[in-house]
């Protein structure tokens, strides 16, 4: 009875609540998603940070920080899933490997943030990482895209046909992408479902597999004697690639190319909104830093990799200021997940990624999805402020509808909750009473209040061991307090039965019930 009580009081708030004073709100919208970036990367919100981030830190001096914000997922493919389309990745209708040739992800009937946006009379556009899938035309059509599932040779994709299934199926205008991470092939730019260059090379063939220099640390293990592996941090996947790309120049051709967008756009449409995603490809692997960056920072390739994406912000919040539209244009910075930064690396750098939190990137603790989320908005937020409750990327879907005037339907942003009454209003409450997190392996996670219910023993992502078999006599899942125990270092599922039961039959109805708003 109390459990459907309290789901009876989660939903008790519309899809969207428009303020009755206060008409639709029409800002330009920059979302910059940086790739592994740790909350504790953020200079301004670590004071034991070894980076530094005077341009994001900035941001929180002028802005709304949400201290307790999540990734959809802790691993990027789950993340960007959930921040399209507003629902939690477990809910999928297809899933593939994460890699860089994987089909299309979401049906091109599901609304997402872009087709929402769309509706409102922006023009959107999706530059940067895309990794949610996309359908590659065939050199044989009744040969399978990549032979026994090797994606590290020659494959059957044609790279002079048509790349359809991605951002502009999605509801983007215009598209400039990646298809997947900067370590997995193919190592190509896409433009409104054309490869730019379809003359293909491997990357070794332009790249040389090791360095003198080289001296293979733990991360060695993810790869194959195929791969380009020069030290720790600065490796990729040998495959396919179009012969005038560069590793090293892929961050900057992203940001290049964002800026652009933005200022075509005010020129051609000076009085239409417009929201740009700007995914970005760093800090995540390879660490290729611009060598304006290079040797820089006391933490390495890394360190130097987070300086450029530092600079990344500064260069968007500079061309908003020399159009003149930055007063009326919201600038959302954030993370997909956590850093995949091990206990290695803090030993050798003194520095802790994920600010100190348990796990890194793919785990199901905090480390592996608690991100920075940092929002501007010059006209309406006058003065900076900061949430401290939890919150979901997955929210930002339902936020621009409300703040558009939009309605959602009941089969669209199933997991997303506004929080425009509180961008506007510091005081007004969150509407999210409880969140899912998801890992690297699949498991699940919900938070509700003070307490972590984890439906796994084991990190469930990258940190070992992933997973353990429960034994008699010992507890079956995890259980923390958060607010006593922060860094979830004491499993209260044996002491605390009944608020493991409880919280575990609430994320079943969840995942039962399709929808968690």
């Amino acid at each position: 009875m109390f459990l459907n009580l309290y789901i009876l009081s989660v939903f008790c708030f519309p899809a969207t609540t428009v303020f009755a004073q206060e008409a639709a709100l029409m800002p330009n919208i920059v979302i910059i998603l940086a790739d592994d970036m740790g909350y504790g990367d953020v200079s301004g919100l670590n004071i034991h940070a070894r980076t530094h981030t005077p341009n994001i830190d900035q941001m929180i001096k002028k802005g709304v920080n949400f201290t307790d914000a999540h990734s959809g997922g802790a691993v990027c493919t789950p993340s960007r899933y959930g921040l399209i389309t507003g629902r939690y990745y477990f809910r999928a209708e297809k899933k593939f490997d994460y890699l860089g040739y994987l089909k299309p992800l979401i049906d091109r009937n599901r609304e997402t943030i872009g087709s929402l946006m769309q509706k409102a009379g922006y023009e959107t556009a999706c530059v940067g990482k895309w990794h949610l899938g996309l359908d590659w035309g065939l050199k044989s059509p009744d040969k399978p895209q990549i032979p026994l599932g090797d994606d590290k040779r020659s494959t059957n994709t044609d790279f002079t046909k048509s790349v359809t299934g991605g951002p502009n199926a999605l509801g983007f205008d215009y598209s400039y992408i990646l298809p997947a991470s900067l370590d997995m092939p193919p190592y190509v730019f896409i433009e409104n479902n054309r490869v730019i260059d379809p003359d293909i090379i491997f990357t070794a063939d332009a790249y040389p597999r090791t360095l003198q220099s080289t001296k293979p640390v733990w991360d060695r293990k993810y790869t194959n004697a195929d791969d380009i592996y020069w030290e720790r941090g600065i490796w990729w996947r040998n495959g396919e690639m179009s012969r005038s790309f560069k590793m090293e120049g892929c961050f900057d051709t992203i940001v290049a190319k964002g800026l652009s967008f933005i200022a075509a756009h005010v020129t051609r449409e000076p009085k239409q909104p417009f929201m740009l995603y700007l995914s970005l490809t760093g800090p995540h692997t390879p660490w290729l830093a611009d060598k304006v960056f290079v040797g820089t920072s006391p933490l390495g390739s890394y360190g130097d990799f987070i300086l450029e994406v530092d600079d990344a912000v500064q260069q968007v919040n500079a061309m908003l200021q020399r159009l003149d539209i930055s007063d009326n244009t919201m600038v959302v910075f954030a993370s997909d997940n956590g850093a995949g930064w091990a206990e290695d690396d803090i030993q050798v750098y003194n520095h802790k990624c994920n600010a100190g939190r348990r796990g890194q990137k793919g785990d199901i603790y905090d480390g592996g999805h608690h991100v920075p989320l940092i929002i501007t908005w010059p006209s309406k937020i006058k003065k900076p402020f900061t949430v401290k409750s939890t919150m979901s990327l997955v929210d930002l879907m339902a936020t621009f509808a409300e703040m558009t005037s939009q309605a959602i339907s009941d089969s669209s942003a199933e997991d997303s909750f506004s929080f425009l009454r509180t961008l506007l209003h510091p005081s007004a409450p969150l509407k999210r009473k409880d969140i899912i997190y998801e890992s690297s392996m699949g498991r699940l996670a919900i938070k509700a209040g003070d307490w972590k219910y984890i439906d796994c023993l084991g990190s469930g992502g990258f940190t070992d061991p992933a997973t353990l078999e429960s034994v008699k006599g010992g507890p079956a899942a995890q259980l923390y307090n958060l607010k006593s125990d922060p860094l979830e270092s004491q499993n209260l599922f044996e002491q605390y039965p009944e608020k493991a039961n409880f919280l575990k039959d609430l994320l079943n109805e969840y995942v039962k019930q399709g929808h968690s708003r």
